[in-house]
């Protein structure tokens, strides 16, 4: 199935919330053996498990498991074949962008049928110009996998540049225009494309803007949660499909995987119960939003 048509079919089953699995320094619980390679694996394959049935994405950032080297890489691996096992969508946020050979040694990586990190979509940056996606692109046709470009996120730099005016419009907006043709050569039989965005929950205007200059795209929002972005402005980006709006997945990390319930608990059932209470709150409170 085209990737886009199976992150639409996950969010219509849990909501649209995506589960960030990002295991920041000290914050792993003893319970998992701390921020150690083998705490995040033993608390990544925790929140595997508890995502599951919860939600249908999750979002790993590779750089909390590159910092341990070779063995926190490991650790990613197994929290991806746990993922894989569990029928979850993993978007893997990476924000890789470079040219040619390496651009395909980052597609092999996570987006090859064969990959070593197999994800079903890969975060990139599309700062160097479009000839650094193609690679991903044209990965994603050929296996079904999608790609999400970087284009309004969600920090407070990122007016530096991103606002910044080209020929009469910020430079956001002019990156989404050039991307056209990717959204199209991407298109499910949903209807939305595979070569999603970032569209930061903080600005919900731009958002708004987004979606038509790319009505077909689907959006990642981050933001929401920890960063103070509410449901209503995170998917402000998001248009009504039957009763209810839709259009991409709206990420929490820190709100979801360290709630300070989770923190403080001294047992894995009461961590688990923590966990579960604070993914189904995020979940409920985005389907409200999104309900008409």
């Amino acid at each position: 199935m085209n990737f886009a048509d199976r992150l639409v079919a996950a969010t219509e089953e849990y909501g649209p919330l995506c589960v960030g699995l990002d295991p920041h320094a000290g914050r792993i619980p003893d319970l998992f053996g701390g921020d150690t390679p083998d705490g995040v694996e033993a608390w990544g394959l925790a929140m595997v498990e508890v995502a599951k049935g919860r939600t249908g994405v999750i979002k790993p950032q590779s750089a909390f498991y590159e910092r341990h080297g070779w063995q926190g890489m490991r650790a990613l691996t197994r929290i991806l074949e746990a993922a894989r096992e569990a029928d979850l969508t993993v978007l893997m946020d990476a924000k890789r962008g470079d040219i040619g050979s390496t651009a395909a040694g980052y597609t092999a990586a996570f987006l090859a049928k064969d990959a070593p990190f197999p994800s079903d979509a890969l975060t990139v940056n599309p700062y160097m110009g479009l000839d650094t996606l193609e690679p991903h692109v044209k990965a994603a046709e050929e296996n079904g996998k999608g790609v999400i470009v970087l284009a309004r996120t969600s920090n407070p730099g990122s007016a530096d540049f991103q606002s910044k005016s080209l020929e009469g419009a910020p430079l956001f907006e002019r990156i989404v225009e050039a991307l056209s043709p990717m959204v199209e050569r991407l298109k499910g039989d949903s209807g939305w494309s595979g070569l999603m965005l970032v569209t930061g929950a903080t600005g919900p205007q731009e958002a708004r803007r987004l979606r038509e200059l790319a009505p077909h795209a689907l959006f990642l929002v981050p933001g929401y949660g920890a960063q103070g972005a509410g449901a209503a402005d995170a998917m402000s980006g998001f248009v009504l499909r039957g009763n209810r709006l839709s259009g991409g997945v709206v990420s929490a990390s820190r709100s979801v995987s360290f709630p300070p319930e989770a923190q403080s608990a001294s047992t894995l059932g009461e961590w688990r119960t923590a966990i579960a209470g604070a993914i189904n709150a995020a979940q409920a409170d985005l389907m409200a939003a999104a309900k008409r």
